[in-house]
């Protein structure tokens, strides 16, 4: 179960990246609340509060898992869920921003 809550840990932290980002920046963003859902865009607010809830789930697991900042097995697990969320995103997304501009 540990390695489950710092995959998750990883991917809550790394989704927060991007709403964060676009809220501050003041752009939309496609969000899990916009329609249609993950395709739509959300406004630059509901991006920062999205992004501020995937961050505070991803430093509650990681409170409750503590992983130290060197090589080890916890730290690729989180890295892990990093990786994946990471690159599910980027494909997704990529192919949203495309669609939009009509490519």
């Amino acid at each position: 179960m540990h390695f489950v809550a710092l995959f998750f840990t990883g991917a809550f932290l790394c989704n927060c990246l991007p709403h964060l980002c676009s809220g501050l920046c003041g752009a939309p963003f496609p969000s899990p609340f916009a329609k249609p859902r993950g395709v739509g865009d959300s406004s630059p607010l509901v991006n920062f509060l999205w992004g501020f809830a995937n961050l505070l789930a991803g430093l509650a697991l990681l409170g409750r898992h503590p992983v130290a900042l060197a090589p080890s097995l916890d730290m690729a697990v989180l890295l892990g869920g990093v990786l994946v969320l990471g690159t599910y995103m980027a494909v997704h997304f990529g192919k949203v921003q495309a669609a939009k501009r009509g490519r």
